[in-house]
C-alpha cells in the first residue's frame, strides 16, 4: 500500500514539471506553452513567477515626499521607532499630543507618489485599543493639509 502511495505522489509531482513525466518536455515545450499563454491572455506573467525569486531591477517604489514630511511634522510629538522611506512606512511609539491626555501610537503608510488622500493610510491606537475613526480622520486631514502647505511653499505658488 505504501508503494502505491509513493508511486502516486511521484507521478503527481512529476506532472507538475510542465512537460510529460515520461517524455521529458524540455525547453521547447515550455516555450510553446508560454507562447500560447501570451496569445490567449496577452501576458507572460504566471503564478509560478511568485516562486522564481527574481525581482525586476527597474521596479522603484516611490512615496510622496510632501506627505512623508508632513507626517513627520504633524506627529512630531510621537517618538519615531522605525522609518522606511523606500516602502513609505513610519512606525511610532506611544506619545501624548500637546494639550491631550491620551497617549497614541501611529503607523503611517505613504503608498503612492501622488499628493492624494488615497496615498495616505494612518492607523492610530491607544493603550485601550484602536483610536476612534474621527481621530484618525482628523490626523489624516492635518497631514494632508500640511503636505499641501509644504508643496505650495516649495513651488512658490
Amino acid at each position: 500500500m505504501q508503494v502505491i502511495a509513493a508511486l502516486g505522489i511521484t507521478l503527481a509531482l512529476g506532472a507538475c514539471g510542465g512537460g510529460s513525466f515520461f517524455r521529458g518536455g524540455g525547453d521547447a515545450a515550455r516555450e510553446e506553452a508560454l507562447q500560447q499563454r501570451v496569445e490567449e491572455t496577452g501576458s507572460t506573467d504566471s503564478i509560478w513567477d511568485l516562486f522564481s525569486g527574481r525581482e525586476d531591477p527597474s521596479t522603484v517604489l516611490t512615496v510622496n515626499r510632501y506627505i512623508w514630511t508632513a507626517s513627520l511634522e504633524v506627529l512630531d510629538f510621537l517618538p519615531v521607532e522605525q522609518v522606511d522611506p523606500f516602502s513609505g512606512v513610519i512606525t511610532t511609539g506611544f506619545g501624548t499630543p500637546p494639550g491631550g491626555g491620551r497617549p497614541y501610537r501611529a503607523t503611517i503608510a505613504v503608498t503612492d507618489a501622488a499628493l492624494d488622500a488615497r496615498s495616505l493610510n494612518v492607523a492610530l491606537i491607544t493603550r485601550n485599543g484602536p483610536a476612534s475613526a474621527e481621530t484618525v480622520r482628523a490626523v489624516e486631514n492635518a497631514i494632508l493639509t500640511r503636505a499641501r502647505q509644504i508643496r505650495i511653499r516649495e513651488l512658490g505658488l
